[in-house]
């Protein structure tokens, strides 16, 4: 994914608050080998980009004055009630040097899984993101988490997913999915 950005050179809340009045919105790229630079952008292009799954979990091309840089999302801040974009952070990345992010999960099968069908049970969401570290060109922008032989009362840790190859979970106890006592033997039970 591709987005522009533009050198920003003056800083503070009075600074920032006059930006976002004329559709900007101030941002920051860090890390890499270069010093943190000041950005801003257009706010409907990164309003729409920001609500796309894969614009958080993805390295993304960044234009500024002419040259590409790959950054990852790092943080977004929101107006407490409005539909606007206050400040983004990016973080710069290199090929050769491996990145701690976390990945949404897409969770598959839920519905013929022996749990639900059979059972009747709940399937609950415990996690719908998990930590990975690998290299940028092995970053994949969602892991699959198929349902399909859950049963009730069982539980999905992140050891349980098969990681793609160059991927390393973080933390491997986390539990990422669990089934619930079916709520008929719940009721017969009271």
């Amino acid at each position: 994914m591709k987005f522009t950005a533009t050198s920003r050179s003056v800083q503070g809340s009075s600074a920032s608050r006059r930006l976002r009045r004329a559709g900007r919105v101030p941002a920051i790229v860090y890390g890499g080998e270069g010093a943190p630079l000041n950005i801003e952008l257009d706010h409907n292009e990164i309003y729409h980009s920001v609500l796309k799954e894969s614009f958080h979990a993805s390295i993304l091309n960044m234009e500024l004055e002419g040259a590409n840089q790959q950054v990852l999302l790092r943080s977004v801040q929101w107006h407490p009630y409005k539909p606007q974009v206050l400040h983004v952070d990016f973080q710069r990345v290199s090929a050769g040097q491996a990145l701690v992010t976390k990945v949404p999960l897409h969770f598959l099968n839920q519905e013929t899984s022996p749990a639900v069908k059979l059972s009747g049970a709940t399937v609950s969401h415990v996690a719908t993101e998990i930590e990975v570290t690998c290299l940028p060109a092995s970053l994949p922008q969602f892991i699959e988490v198929d349902l399909g032989n859950l049963v009730a009362g069982a539980v999905i840790h992140v050891s349980d997913l098969k990681a793609p190859k160059g991927v390393t979970f973080n933390a491997p106890d986390t539990v990422v999915a669990s089934a619930g006592a079916a709520a008929a033997a719940a009721a017969d039970e009271e």
